[in-house]
């Protein structure tokens, strides 16, 4: 059995390969446009929405079954069709050129997973059960989706605002540390919630430096 590490990538405008115009196929297709990725569909027919987005340019869809050749370019490749035969021959294409797969039929056979995915704007939450199947990794995303509501896509932006203000204004390293720590807790984060003092730059970084002496303090008296 593989072992699998887990990564993000950055797809950017980068060139990627789904083999197959199914629903799989198009599920693969969606997470990749929201990834920013450029998409080739290779298929003889595709579902409604793929259809449409081709329609739209936002993927190129060539209409016809896929061949070896192709992969050629591609950053990944999905061998998402409905025929194993098929899919183990995009795989094969892929290996043979070092570029990464993902085998829709049969995970362990391909170079990657796909773990199931909730976004929250800049967050992104996955969870994967390594291969023994969608239906657990579905349920847990589906948890995490309950439990990281859309407000955690704000909450998100006010974090990285924070983070750019503490890098920018505060040369010491190790108080930067310090304040990002801070700057994720409980306190801070309902102060952001509330936009309490965001517009006013000195005051904002005044409270988050309070709430990390308090935090400071605390763990040297707990110790």
């Amino acid at each position: 059995m593989p072992h699998w590490y887990p990564v993000m990538l950055r797809l950017d405008g980068r060139d990627c390969l789904v083999a197959g115009g199914g629903e799989v196929a198009e599920r693969k297709t969606e997470g990749l446009l929201q990834a920013g990725a450029s998409v080739t569909v290779v298929s003889p027919s595709a579902t409604r929405r793929l259809s449409e987005w081709a329609a739209e340019g936002r993927v190129r869809w060539l209409a016809r079954e896929a061949a070896g050749a192709d992969v050629e370019g591609a950053a990944l490749v999905f061998a998402a069709t409905d025929n194993p035969s098929a899919n183990r021959m995009i795989a094969d294409a892929a290996r043979a050129l070092g570029i990464p797969v993902n085998v829709a039929d049969d995970g362990e056979a391909g170079d990657f997973l796909v773990p199931a995915t909730v976004r929250r704007g800049d967050l992104i939450l996955t969870a994967s059960a390594s291969g023994a199947g969608p239906a657990f990794a579905s349920r847990i995303a589906g948890e995490l989706a309950e439990a990281y509501g859309p407000d955690y896509e704000d909450l998100v932006k006010t974090l990285k605002e924070i983070r750019l203000l503490v890098k920018a204004e505060v040369p010491d390293a190790s108080e930067r540390r310090a304040l990002l720590r801070a700057a994720a807790g409980d306190e801070a984060i309902a102060m952001w919630r509330s936009r309490e003092g965001m517009a006013d730059k000195p005051r904002m970084l005044e409270a988050l430096r309070r709430i990390a002496n308090r935090r400071g303090s605390a763990t040297e008296t707990n110790g």
